[in-house]
């Protein structure tokens, strides 16, 4: 009996790592060993092979079994290598002859023989791309997904049993055909614009932060239309990419949050977690790390309701993925870092009753209680945020009047014309959209014409602004002026983008 050595593959943050799953058998006692740093569901692989090997007709030998995952100094976690075990053992044990030094596989073991679900396989297939391997052999419910990926013939099996007939030439597989990306399923499903009435001065901040990718904020009384603004954003945010939907896609196929029935997510995400989440929920970790909220927000919209009444260590960890659009979790394992560039659309009362500065019920709370309800914003997560708004309380006139307003469709449009207008300024660069901007691109691009030069200055001077928010509000003018067809920043694009900035909070 030969060492038969199959590939296989870890997932590190959203990376793989090719793993080699070495299998030996000697004589001696009957025994199955599993070494190279496997966790517990690792470790129970050799009772899940052992009867998926008897159930699909096969002999599982009667002797010592040595399975090494290499390299040992990676921590290997998950079912999905009891497959690439079971071939292991099949090939050692020459009831299998095949060439599998160009395959990968992966894949759970029913103890009937079943092959189930396997987590992560999209990052594993790209991985088998990139080391040259010309085969994947993957669950069949997990095989249009691991066909996103061109150039890696993905072939899908439903029982182990089917694989040996692959293997053996008796039945051949045919490969997985990728599913079709059809651009009429980009638009996004949520509250039409046209629905939410009154509120002209939101919705028009709103169509600003989309075109822009801007991180926004919205103060209101309770039942203003806060909420309803937010879960309107998707429908006005620009179609994704390709090369976004497979980003995104990835994040969920790690975190185990891809539906089995949509291999590849074709709408931006929208994330709206409960203000009592904890901080590894909102920011990603764990013993072994899985992204959080907020890389799940990727490419999408992250909704804040209630901002204040969030916990202080979780809004303080928001400040680096806003401005570096990348989590990075430290543990003593190792180190991983998630994409989070995402677009945070927040929510908050202006004091802890609600209606501070409403016009109709007074407010019942001290100056120094609204003083300490907003002071558990910091400033510094406040200077990151671009566009700040007050959603007033909605008058009975406009609650009752007939009339139609502008649909999402009709703001898509101009969000859409607008972003095409920041593609192309920012072709070959590294930045996707106006909030991205460095500094350096702030310089470049964000000229303001003569006449607003005071404007600015005087802007700069009243508002105390730091660095960062005098950088933000050419970032966000320069979008105004996007949205207005492009070229250089005029004095009524400033003062549009100067509104937005906060008078009393900061």
């Amino acid at each position: 009996m030969a060492l038969a050595k199959v590939n296989s593959a870890a997932v590190l943050g959203l990376e793989g790592r090719l793993v080699e799953v070495q299998v030996d058998i000697a004589s001696g006692l009957p025994a199955t060993t599993i070494v190279g740093l496997p966790d517990t569901g690792v470790q129970e692989a050799k009772e899940r092979v052992r009867a998926a090997i008897r159930n699909s007709g096969c002999t599982f030998p009667s002797r010592r079994i040595t399975v090494n995952l290499a390299p040992a100094d990676v921590r290997k976690e998950g079912p999905a290598y009891d497959l690439p075990i079971a071939v292991g053992i099949l090939l050692s044990s020459e009831q299998v002859l095949a060439d599998v030094s160009q395959t990968m596989f992966l894949g759970e073991l029913s103890l009937d023989g079943g092959v189930r679900h396997a987590q992560g396989v999209l990052p594993m297939v790209a991985l088998a791309r990139e080391k040259g391997l010309r085969m994947v052999i993957v669950p069949s419910c997990d095989a249009r997904e691991a066909a996103l990926i061109d150039g890696v013939d993905v072939i899908p099996v439903n029982t182990l049993s089917e694989l040996i007939a692959h293997l053996r030439g008796d039945s051949p597989i045919p490969c997985c055909v990728p599913p079709p990306f059809e651009e009429e399923m980009l638009v996004n499903s949520a509250i039409d614009l046209t629905n939410i009435k009154g509120q002209e001065h939101s919705k028009r901040a709103l169509e600003v932060a989309a075109a822009g990718g801007h991180n926004m904020l919205m103060i209101g009384p309770p039942g203003s239309g806060k909420t309803m603004l937010a879960r309107s954003v998707p429908s006005i945010f620009p179609r994704m990419t390709l090369d976004e939907s497979l980003e995104v896609t990835k994040i969920y196929s790690v975190g185990g949050l891809l539906p089995q029935d949509t291999p590849l997510i074709m709408r931006r995400p929208f994330r709206s977690p409960h203000y009592t989440i904890s901080h590894a929920g909102l920011v990603g970790g764990g013993k072994m790390p899985r992204p959080g909220e907020i890389s799940l927000s990727h490419r999408g919209v992250l909704f804040l309701d209630e901002l204040p009444e969030f916990g202080h260590t979780s809004l303080e960890a928001l400040r680096q993925p806003l401005e570096d659009r990348v989590v990075t979790i430290s543990r003593a394992q190792g180190t991983v870092t998630y994409p989070a560039s995402f677009m945070l659309v927040a929510a908050m009362n202006p004091c802890p009753c609600g209606f501070h500065g409403d016009t109709l019920k007074e407010c019942r709370c001290s100056s120094s209680e609204v003083t300490r309800y907003t002071k558990r914003i910091s400033g510094p997560l406040l200077d990151r945020i671009d566009i700040f708004v007050e959603v007033p309380r909605v008058e009975y006139e406009k609650l009752a009047d007939e009339t139609v307003g502008e649909t999402s469709q009709k703001v898509r449009a101009r969000v859409e014309a607008a972003r095409q207008v920041q593609r192309e300024r920012f072709n070959g660069r590294d930045v996707a959209c106006n909030a991205d901007a460095t500094a350096l691109e702030v310089r470049e691009f964000c000229q303001v014409e003569p006449s607003a030069q005071s404007l600015l200055r005087t802007a700069m001077k009243q508002l105390s602004l730091s660095a960062r928010g005098f950088h933000r509000i050419l970032k966000v003018a320069r979008t105004i002026a996007d949205l207005d067809g492009g070229g250089t920043i005029k004095t009524q694009h400033l003062a549009e983008s100067i509104q937005y900035r906060p008078r009393s909070l900061m």
